[in-house]
C-alpha cells in the first residue's frame, strides 16, 4: 500500500513538473488564440518547404492559410510582387508527423550560418523560445498512439538562407472555432482546411507554430533582413554538395554539380528559394539559397 501510494505520489509530481516547466502544455486545453501585434516586422512570401504532409490528408498547399494568418495578427505583411521590391523574408512553411516536422526544423537550424550567431540574435532567440517543443521530445510526445498533425514554419532570410526564428505546433484534436469572418477562417476555407478534421487540427498547429515564430520576431530586427543591391564583387560560397539547375527548380536538368567551397557569382535574379549565379566559367544557373553561405 506505502509504496503505491509513493509511486502515485511520485507520478504526480512528475506530471506537475513537466507542466510547470511549460506553460504551453499546462495550458494544452485552453483555446488557441492567434497572437496579434502593434507593428509589422516587415513583408513575407509564403513558400512550400520539402516536407508536404498536407498532401497525405487530402488537402492543398497552406500558403494561402499561412498568409491569412499573418494578414490577420498584423505581424507580417503579405509581400505583393507588384511593388517592385523583394520581400523582406521568406516564410517556409512544412507539415507532416512530429518527427518529419522536428527533422526539417532540426536540419534547418543547423544549416544556419555562423553570421547569425555573432549578430547577437541568438541570444535573443533562445531566451524567448516556448519549452513545449524541447519538454515534448524528451518525453517523446507524451501523445500515445493518437494521431499527431504537425506543423513548422520557418523564416529564412532571402539574402543567404539563413534560418533566423522557427516554430513548430502539433495538435491531437482541433479546439478552434470556425465560426465567423475572420481573414484566417477565410484563409482556412480558400485552402480547403475548414471542410475536414484534418485540415481543422493542422490550421491549427500552423496557428501555434505562427504564435511561436511571432514570439521570436524580436529576434529579426537584429538581423540583415532586407534583400540588399547586389555587390560587384558579393559572391556566395557552397555550403554543401549540391547541382546548378537550368531554372529555379530543384526538378530541373541540372547544368553541373557543385562541391562545397565552391564560389558563385550572383546575377542579382532571385525566384522563391532560388538565386541565379554563374560560376568562374561563365556558366550560368539557379542553385537554392538553403545550400549556400
Amino acid at each position: 500500500m506505502i509504496r503505491s501510494q509513493y509511486v502515485a505520489a511520485s507520478a504526480i509530481a512528475l506530471a506537475a513538473m513537466i507542466a510547470s516547466s511549460s506553460p504551453a502544455l499546462a495550458a494544452k486545453k485552453a483555446d488557441v488564440e492567434l497572437t496579434r501585434c502593434d507593428a509589422s516586422y516587415g513583408t513575407i512570401a509564403v513558400v512550400d518547404g520539402d516536407t508536404q504532409g498536407w498532401s497525405k490528408f487530402g488537402l492543398g498547399s497552406p500558403r494561402e492559410l499561412v498568409a491569412a494568418i499573418a494578414r490577420e495578427s498584423g505581424c507580417f505583411e503579405v509581400h505583393s510582387a507588384a511593388s517592385g521590391t523583394p520581400a523582406n523574408f521568406l516564410v517556409n512553411v512544412i507539415a507532416g508527423d512530429k518527427e518529419e516536422v522536428d527533422q526539417g526544423i532540426q536540419t534547418a537550424k543547423g544549416l544556419a550560418t555562423d553570421a547569425f550567431i555573432r549578430s547577437g540574435a541568438a541570444g535573443q532567440v533562445l531566451g524567448r523560445v516556448p519549452g513545449a517543443g524541447a519538454l515534448m521530445g524528451m518525453f517523446g510526445g507524451l501523445g500515445g498512439k493518437k494521431k499527431v498533425v504537425a506543423a513548422g514554419i520557418r523564416v529564412v532570410s532571402p539574402v543567404n538562407g539563413q534560418t533566423l526564428v522557427s516554430g513548430t505546433g502539433e495538435v491531437k484534436k482541433s479546439t478552434l472555432s470556425f465560426a465567423g469572418g475572420t481573414p484566417w477562417v477565410a484563409g482556412a476555407d480558400a485552402a480547403g482546411y475548414a471542410a475536414s478534421s484534418n485540415g481543422k487540427m493542422l490550421t491549427e498547429a500552423f496557428i501555434i507554430a505562427y504564435n511561436s515564430v511571432v514570439s521570436q520576431a524580436g529576434a529579426l530586427t537584429a538581423v540583415e533582413s532586407a534583400a540588399p543591391v547586389v555587390q560587384k564583387n558579393a559572391t556566395y560560397t557552397v555550403a554543401i554538395d549540391t547541382n546548378l539547375y537550368a531554372s529555379a527548380d530543384e526538378n530541373a536538368e541540372a547544368v553541373r554539380a557543385l562541391r562545397a567551397e565552391t564560389e558563385l557569382n550572383p546575377t542579382g535574379k532571385k525566384d522563391g528559394l532560388f538565386v541565379e549565379v554563374s560560376d568562374n566559367y561563365g556558366i550560368k544557373g539557379w542553385v537554392s539559397v538553403e545550400d549556400l553561405r
